[in-house]
């Protein structure tokens, strides 16, 4: 039986939010093309989309936001920022980024050749779409129980060392220009990477001369996870687990609007000299002048207090423990989820849900919609829509192994009220889930096409 934590924190300012009518919704879903990111804010009730920049900052965020210092070049807020990115991070160099899209896009285009190769555990879709918009090509060595949804292994984000290893032998080390890996694994259920599995990675990597990058937009919730999963840092903080992750990589890339907690902002942080220079080169023609990047000074500062008290190992048991709540009750329910729950989403297993709807139909998108239609409830499609790709040797669809929804739960916003609203929403499209059918695409970009694809029912 799961039971919900009580927040630790006190509410200080409140949003409304409406219901608006069945009738209303409809008209809202075929206006924005069946794509619930086409739909108004205002026409959504429980917005789980993302929990990217959608959290609740805290009274120190918003009051160090007042000191912030707007100068075009060297702000004191920048310099703030650089003191909690050296005790966190411990990179030698780092620039302030406007999310974390502008920091992939950066390393890609310093780095990243034409038909070179990116490994990792499994790469988010912002992150697939920046290096196949350089010609690259991403590859996803994930441990083979990541794909098996009721498979409780405790770190189902770890990267299979032997796929990593035939990969490099395959592909060739040359044509590797740097490695990564998903903290925690967000396309792949929320779910972490132990310490070991990064040890071995980051072992791997410098066997070969690969640099080796982090994506470390949950850092702190996989911090979290080793200390609560892995023996030996039960005594440790999650500071001191974070500090250990880092200093096993050659830099990192972040969307602070995760586990900083803010609503704007990330970076790109490095220990190679000569590739910072290059970074920066590329910092200044796309985003600004290296310190600020794009942001302004009260954003640096936001960033600066969020990467601390994303660490506060309070609010993580609250976090963990409002999402297992949630994924826990779905499974007494009977709707299959990605087990065990993650840190920040519970991954719906729509494939499964809906298995009358083939993988070209789009059964995620087809729940999202039902989601929105019966609870005015906002998820996302993480399944074809999202990851499916034409072979490009073949030029063959390929499709991800799961169809999922993702219900991403904005930090500290939702009470245990909404919750429970979810769940009953999800009890109600159980009771006809068989009539659903399925999707097909009127028109997508070639890149990223879940943000702006257009549908209609088949």
């Amino acid at each position: 039986m799961a039971n919900y934590p009580p927040e630790p924190f006190r509410i200080k300012m409140v949003e409304p939010i409406k219901m608006i009518d069945r009738e209303t919704r409809e008209n809202a879903l075929k206006r924005a093309g069946y794509n619930v990111f086409g739909l108004r804010a205002e026409e959504v009730f429980i917005d789980l989309l993302t929990d990217s920049g959608t959290g609740a900052m805290s009274h120190h965020q918003w009051s160090a936001m007042i000191e912030g210092d707007e100068s075009y070049a060297g702000a004191n807020s920048y310099f703030r920022l650089a003191e909690a990115m050296d005790e966190i991070t411990g990179f030698r160099f780092f620039v302030p980024t406007h999310q974390g899209r502008a920091a992939e896009n950066i390393l890609c285009a310093v780095m990243l050749g034409d038909g070179q190769y990116i490994p990792s555990n499994m790469h988010f879709d912002t992150t697939e779409g920046n290096i196949r918009a350089r010609g690259g090509r991403p590859a996803n060595l994930v441990i083979d129980d990541a794909f098996d949804p009721g498979n409780r292994h405790p770190f189902k984000g770890n990267m299979d060392i032997d796929k990593l290893r035939a990969f490099i032998a395959e592909v060739g080390a040359e044509k590797i220009p740097f490695g990564m890996i998903t903290i925690t694994n967000n396309a792949g259920g929320g779910q972490p990477v132990s310490m070991e599995n990064l040890k071995a990675v980051a072992a791997v990597y410098a066997e070969h001369e690969i640099p080796f990058f982090i994506d470390a937009c949950r850092y702190a919730e996989n911090a979290y996870f080793i200390k609560l999963r892995e023996p030996g840092y039960e005594n440790k903080t999650t500071l001191e687990i974070a500090q250990e992750t880092f200093a096993l990589a050659d830099g990192a890339t972040m969307s602070a609007k995760k586990d900083a907690i803010v609503n704007i902002g990330g970076f790109l942080a490095l220990n190679d000299e000569e590739l910072f220079q290059k970074v920066k080169n590329e910092l200044i023609l796309r985003e600004g002048f290296p310190t600020y990047g794009g942001l302004a000074g009260r954003d640096l500062d936001a960033i600066a207090t969020g990467l601390r008290e994303g660490l506060d190992e309070d609010y993580l048991a609250y976090r963990l423990g409002q999402t297992a709540y949630l994924g826990e009750k779905l499974i007494e329910i009977g709707v299959p989820i990605v087990e065990p729950p993650g840190g920040h989403a519970i991954y719906i297993d729509a494939g499964s849900l809906l298995p009358h709807i083939p993988p070209s139909e789009f059964p995620g998108q087809a729940l999202s919609i039902q989601l929105y239609l019966k609870g005015g409830i906002r998820g996302v499609e993480m399944g074809s829509v999202a990851f499916a790709y034409p072979d490009p040797n073949t030029g063959e669809m390929i499709h991800p192994k799961m169809e999922l929804i993702r219900l991403a739960i904005p930090r500290r916003v939702y009470t245990q009220a909404h919750m429970d609203f979810i769940i009953k929403t999800f009890e109600k499209i159980k009771e006809n889930k068989d009539e659903l059918r399925g999707y097909r695409i009127t028109y997508a970009p070639e890149l990223l096409r879940h943000f702006t694809a257009q549908f209609e029912p088949i």
